[in-house]
């Protein structure tokens, strides 16, 4: 056995403004809150989100120049989250109702897999992934 048990725990995506992203990733992606925590004594505030196989955390640091936008994404859109959607129409279309930014997609690999990128509030990349079913892909 190695050194880690190779289980995923959780990604963290910094966020300017930790009310904002929670409505966001709440209120339309539709992710549960397990905790919220405000740790002066390391100047920060955290979230915790259920994901299956892991957790999101989102985190913003107190007290710093944090409130200035991040850059635009970019492709190949890395770093990035990838979440799996029932529908990939469907998710796209709640982030856009929402207001939230599509960079591209959906795309598809013919009865393969589907998948579109979008911008968080903080232009965090996430990645919408519908898998359509097993091919052999050589």
């Amino acid at each position: 056995m190695g050194i880690i048990s190779g289980r995923l725990d959780h990604v963290a995506l910094q966020v300017a403004d930790l009310e904002r992203a929670l409505a966001f990733y709440t209120g339309v992606l539709g992710l549960k809150l397990q905790f919220r925590k405000r740790d002066e004594a390391h100047g920060e505030a955290f979230a915790f989100l259920e994901l299956e196989g892991g957790n999101l955390e989102l985190l913003q640091l107190l007290g710093a120049e944090d409130g200035a936008e991040r850059a635009a994404p970019r492709e190949p859109w890395c770093p990035h989250v990838a979440l799996a959607a029932e529908d990939v129409d469907t998710a796209i279309a709640a982030v856009r109702a929402a207001g939230a930014t599509v960079l591209k997609g959906p795309l598809e690999i013919a009865g393969l897999v589907r998948w579109a990128y979008i911008a968080d509030p903080d232009n965090n990349v996430i990645e919408f992934v519908q898998w359509l079913g097993a091919e052999d892909t050589e």
